[in-house]
């Protein structure tokens, strides 16, 4: 019997976690990219094991990896998203917050997506139609919650919106202090969080279509009941870009709200 996408993109995730757990607290080789920003041996083999899973169950799909690009000669409309390890620099200074993200998009739309943290052992998943949590084989669905007031912010870059938007001077807002308390962990696991109700909201810039760092966290949160838009309200992929995901109707609004305040004024 063949395996399921939903099966697959967790068996997938859950390769990549392991590798990334074995290789934690050793030496490991640098591979510079661009500008302050690398990958490890850790990255590369996650990679492979993640699309090895891949290739093995579905032959004919095309895979854009992180670290490998585009590859395979399919011509259908399937192509799993891979991000081997979200939070490098996290993890090679010996800091326990990165995620490995695995996610397919089939006829426009991610279907399937997981999010695997390899140091608790969990991977947050969804089906498209809901979204859980994986602990030693059992599911839990995933509630989100914005009691805790916790906003995670990417504070790195690209920032193609810098002008009439920065994450960094959104937390420095006194509206943004008076509602709300910032956490920056560097690692797409924080939107994840936002589906399971450990962070109240996630905000970033960038243009995000295609990106294999967030497309699982983005169906995750979709697939939770999550408000997901870009910064300045649109549908997501939309208008400028980035991304503002919250747990209730109440914190988006404020959150846009904060981003509006950076605009200029036109009067």
């Amino acid at each position: 019997m063949s395996i399921t996408d939903q099966d697959l993109v967790i068996e997938a995730a859950e390769a990549g976690a392991a590798v990334v757990r074995s290789h934690y607290g050793s030496s490991l080789t640098r591979f510079q990219k661009s500008a302050g920003d690398f990958a490890t041996a850790a990255d590369i083999e996650a990679e492979k094991a993640i699309i090895d899973v891949v290739r093995t169950a579905r032959p004919d799909d095309l895979v854009l990896g992180e670290e490998s690009g585009r590859t395979g000669n399919g011509e259908n409309d399937r192509m799993w998203l891979v991000d081997p390890l979200c939070g490098t620099l996290n993890y090679a200074v010996r800091n326990m917050l990165a995620s490995v993200n695995v996610a397919l998009r089939a006829g426009g739309q991610v279907t399937v997506a997981a999010s695997a943290d390899p140091f608790t052992n969990e991977v947050f998943w969804t089906d498209g139609a809901a979204a859980y949590v994986r602990r030693g084989g059992s599911d839990q669905r995933l509630a989100p919650s914005a009691e805790s007031r916790l906003v995670d912010a990417n504070l790195d870059p690209p920032f193609p919106n810098k002008g009439v938007f920065s994450a960094a001077r959104m937390l420095a807002d006194e509206g943004f202090i008076e509602q709300f308390r910032p956490r920056v962990v560097s690692t797409t696991l924080a939107v994840a969080w936002v589906a399971a109700g450990r962070r109240a909201a996630y905000v970033t810039d960038g243009h995000l279509s295609n990106s294999v760092h967030f497309a699982a966290g983005i169906a995750l949160c979709q697939a939770a009941g999550c408000v997901v838009t870009g910064i300045d309200g649109q549908p997501i992929h939309t208008g400028l870009g980035g991304l503002v995901v919250a747990a209730d109707e109440q914190t988006h609004a404020a959150l846009l709200t904060l981003v509006a305040n950076q605009r200029p004024r036109t009067d």
